[in-house]
């Protein structure tokens, strides 16, 4: 009589699992993409076009969830479903880069035919069992590995360098099953999105918070990126630094050391304060804040889960006094952007000589020394400098001889004025001085015979020379379309 009970229950336990499989299949789709990266090293020329797959995830609303590298720079998307030959063209409806979340869509409707959308399950917890769907290299079929959560906590993501929230798994995720969703008792806990190249077994997944906060972010009908506080602080783990700074003797707070002009923390908090909470969650003195049970992560998750122009309260000491401030939430600020994606860079041109903003993809194109890598590392943009103007090549000619080795040099001063952007540059250079040009950069030894300081051309030389010039080297035009008056 046991038996006969217990046999229907394990059918009909096999037969949910197996829905669940199909539907699990029928909303993971294979994402085709042709893209064409921007080419810092000569930025009037288009970048060379390439191509590869993804994966990706219907989601409510006929939309596709997938990740930001998936479409990035893309110059034509495709979409296919499980079991289909068809591939159907698609488009990007928003991204946001720094959350390598992006949603995409197909106009012919007949393609979400057949199609589920996932629910969202919540966020998995150490030993987990989840699944992960997608399509990657080594054949067309849908193909699904199955592993282990090992740590949620905050980690790197390489696409945007952004330390956000991440789950870590060993189920195998390889290339192809970027933006595939992974499953946790048939639903969503969020969308592969990279592996560890230094070690086996490591992959990462962008979890559901991370999800919701882009989704959310996306309902006005634009994507306004993940606030960041924009402080640099260090811990307070010293007694005798505690002391000093008239702090408890307990484990909370984080000395703030810097603050970047236009970040959220600017005009709020100080170089000095000690950041004790924000909205009433304690803040350790290794800059962690309590989870979930014995588990501990980053502050930071606290800002990267709000929205730009959401107000959060930070409980600071200052002078030893303890205050409350209100912090309006913005999106990153940073002298030397981190990965850009989908925009064409800026340039401006004067006698051959190049002038670009330093960004990390020009100097991975040019090379850069020690001290333009300290600038991408280590600066904060300030009122008076909010992005770093350099020369970064020269178009060689009669004209600019003497300056032919010159190459990713700060520029300080154009005819005498304070370069603090590259706007900054191009009115300078509407007034020579005494018929002169004259480019101050900062000291460095650079490359070749290129250690030195100033630069001195005649302007109306200038302007003659440079269509000769341009048309050396074929370019189309002397800046990029951004610094082009309507």
């Amino acid at each position: 009589m046991i038996r006969s009970l217990l046999l229907p229950l394990i059918l009909a336990t096999s037969a949910s699992a197996s829905s669940n499989d199909r539907d699990m299949s029928r909303a993971t789709v294979q994402i085709h993409f042709v893209a064409s990266a921007p080419d810092y090293a000569q930025p009037w020329q288009p970048g060379r076009q390439g191509g590869g797959t993804g994966s990706g995830v219907v989601i409510d609303g006929h939309r596709i969830l997938t990740n930001g590298h998936v479409v990035a720079n893309a110059a034509y998307l495709s979409v296919r479903k499980s079991g289909d030959i068809k591939n159907y063209p698609a488009r990007v409806a928003f991204v946001g880069h720094d959350g390598e979340t992006a949603v995409i869509t197909v106009d012919d409707e007949s393609f979400f035919e057949g199609t589920v959308s996932v629910e969202f399950g919540g966020l998995p917890h150490q030993r987990d069992k989840v699944a992960v769907y997608g399509y990657p290299i080594g054949g067309t079929d849908l193909s699904v590995t199955e592993g282990i959560v090992s740590r949620v906590g905050v980690t790197v993501y390489a696409h945007s360098a952004r330390a956000l929230l991440a789950v870590q798994t060993d189920a195998a995720i390889n290339p192809g099953n970027s933006g595939g969703p992974v499953f946790q008792d048939g639903k969503l806990i969020g969308i592969a999105f990279q592996h560890s190249a230094s070690a086996q077994n490591i992959g990462y997944v962008v979890p559901i918070p991370i999800i919701e906060r882009f989704l959310k972010d996306i309902k006005d009908g634009r994507y306004d990126g993940i606030p960041d506080l924009g402080i640099w602080w260090q811990g307070t783990e010293n007694e005798s630094l505690r002391k000093t700074l008239g702090l408890p003797m307990d484990n909370s707070g984080v000395l703030v050391t810097k603050v970047a002009y236009g970040a959220s923390a600017w005009d709020a908090l100080k170089e000095g304060d000690v950041l004790m909470k924000i909205d009433g969650v304690k803040i350790g003195q290794d800059g962690t804040i309590k989870f979930r049970d014995d588990e501990r992560i980053d502050f930071s998750d606290l800002i990267s889960r709000r929205q730009a122009g959401e107000k959060i309260d930070a409980a600071v000491v200052r002078g030893g006094k303890e205050q409350v401030v209100k912090i309006l939430m913005k999106p990153s600020a940073d002298l030397v952007p981190g990965p850009r994606y989908d925009a064409k860079p800026s340039y401006f041109i004067v006698g051959g000589i190049v002038f670009m903003p330093l960004s990390d993809e020009l100097i991975s194109a040019r090379g850069a020394g020690f001290r333009i890598r300290s600038l991408s590392a280590d600066g904060m943009p300030t009122p008076e400098r909010t992005e770093v103007v350099v020369l970064s090549h020269v178009l060689v000619h009669d004209f600019n001889r003497g300056y032919h080795g010159w190459s990713m040099a700060p520029v300080t001063r154009v005819n005498g004025r304070l370069i603090g952007k590259l706007g900054d540059l191009v009115a300078a250079f509407q007034a020579p001085i005494h018929g002169l040009h004259e480019i101050e950069c900062e000291h460095y030894s650079g490359y070749g015979d290129n250690k030195g300081t100033r630069i001195v051309i005649e302007a109306e030389a200038a302007a003659k020379m440079l269509p000769a010039i341009m048309a050396r080297y074929g370019v189309p035009a002397d800046r990029s379309g951004d610094l082009k008056t309507p």
